[in-house]
């Protein structure tokens, strides 16, 4: 048997960048940093940041412009996938990155008072197929009901897991 799945819950590093292949269909290329903390022998917290790139394809691709911007938490669930290619310098090289194919939204950075998760302005929205620019303002549609949307929160440091926390 052999499995290929990768879960990342993280903060993005930058908006996410949002393009259209030549077919049409949307990629959203999404940088992502997760951190590991530890005490070390001398009792001195420590941490390590890890920096990932997330590759979104079609409607989630669309999703992830239109929502997620910098300093958010994010979930993805996906697959790694390494694939090379030739630099401006004409050098080959390779790059291992996760093809997401699914994401929530967490939390939004530490100082936005907005709350909720209403489109951005000038969101994303599909390029003609021939040529143009990847990415153009999106008139807003009217807000449906709002929804309360669970949360990740990494900035909560607990030392243990309590059974009584785990919802099921």
């Amino acid at each position: 048997m052999n499995v290929n799945r990768v879960i990342l819950v993280g903060r993005l590093t930058r908006d996410p960048d949002v393009r259209t292949t030549q077919t049409g269909q949307a990629v959203a290329t999404i940088g992502l940093a997760t951190s590991h903390r530890w005490n070390d022998k001398a009792g001195q917290k420590q941490e390590k940041t890890e920096f990932h790139t997330v590759v979104l394809w079609g409607r989630l691709a669309e999703i992830a412009g239109q929502y997620l911007t910098k300093g958010m938490e994010a979930f993805f669930e996906g697959r790694l996938q390494t694939r090379s290619f030739v630099g401006k310098d004409g050098v080959e090289r390779k790059t291992t990155e996760i093809v997401g194919e699914s994401m929530q939204l967490g939390s939004r950075p530490q100082g936005n008072q907005g709350g909720g998760y209403a489109p951005k302005q000038g969101g994303y929205a599909p390029a003609p197929a021939a040529g143009g620019s990847a990415s153009r303002p999106v008139t807003q549609r009217p807000a449906s009901i709002e929804e309360e949307i669970p949360t990740i929160n990494l900035d909560d440091e607990k030392d243990e897991i309590r059974i009584e926390d785990v919802p099921f």
